[in-house]
């Protein structure tokens, strides 16, 4: 997919696609994708929005809100999934000053309203669904698929499409209501995140926070899924892929940027979390 640059939008590069294949040519056609696109730090907020499709929005990093109509006003973080579509006003974005990643996918057909019958429910709401490594590389493949420009290959990002929300479905809960200690914990987790591009301590991070390491690492596993040390990694790895794919810097300098001073021990975890060797990553994903 090409990238542009959109000062208005993000600082960074962004991926979109438009669909310029004729519709006649696929075969499934009960579930159409019309666009797609990854605005990786995004800081644009969206006021009084309408759509004429739907569109399925991921956000893969940051916080922001979001609000269908005149409904509440719903915080939206790291791992959150919500829809925009037809007949409705919205409101989103980033916070003030802040930004998230976003990966969207605008699309239309019967296969829609199979989904809201039976598994998705409730479109108006924001839906947490977590940050697994699965999701960022099934949508990197919907990337490829697009990008192709291959009739059939329209037909599979479709389908995958469908199998990866589905996959999403079943991990939905509802964003946690505000109080003190959820606020904590995302305050805790900023901080983490915030050490990406850093070499901060466990007891740094611990001591910050006025609690132990104990229960740093109880926290972060236990809001995450993941021991603290492979969440950090991830997190680092997560940048990795960002960098490899928005920017020309190598991968011993990436490497340095995130607190590795062994490129060799850097390539071999990020195969580890990804399954390919950074250069090969960014050459099949670029």
């Amino acid at each position: 997919m090409p990238t542009y640059m959109d000062y208005m939008i993000s600082p960074l590069p962004i991926r979109l696609y438009d669909n310029v294949i004729d519709l006649k040519k696929l075969r499934v056609q009960s579930l159409l994708l019309r666009g797609a696109g990854h605005l990786p730090g995004r800081i644009m907020q969206r006021k009084d929005a309408k759509f004429d499709y739907w569109a399925f929005v991921y956000i893969g990093a940051g916080r922001g809100y979001f609000q269908a109509g005149d409904g509440q006003r719903q915080t939206v973080e790291a791992g959150s999934l919500f829809c925009l579509y037809p007949g409705e006003v919205f409101q989103y974005g980033p916070e003030d000053e802040g930004f998230w990643d976003e990966y969207y996918f605008s699309l239309e057909g019967t296969r829609i309203q199979e989904w809201l019958a039976s598994w998705y429910e409730q479109p108006e709401t924001v839906k947490h669904v977590g940050t697994e490594e699965s999701f960022f590389s099934k949508i990197e493949l919907i990337f490829g698929l697009l990008g192709s420009g291959v009739p059939a290959n329209q037909d599979r990002a479709a389908l995958a499409l469908e199998s990866m929300l589905f996959d999403m479905s079943l991990r939905f809960r509802q964003p946690e209501t505000s109080s003190s200690r959820t606020l904590f914990i995302h305050q805790l987790l900023d901080d983490l995140g915030a050490t990406a591009y850093g070499k901060s301590s466990a007891g740094e991070i611990a001591a910050r926070h006025h609690i132990s390491i104990p229960t740093l690492r109880r926290i972060v596993h236990d809001y995450t899924g993941y021991p603290l040390g492979e969440f950090v990694h991830r997190l680092k790895i997560a940048e990795a892929k960002k960098l490899l794919l928005n920017t020309d810097k190598t991968v011993m300098e990436i490497a340095g940027l995130l607190g590795y001073s062994d490129m060799f021990y850097f390539s071999r975890l990020f195969k580890k979390l990804t399954d390919a060797a950074p250069t090969m990553y960014r050459s099949q994903m670029g």
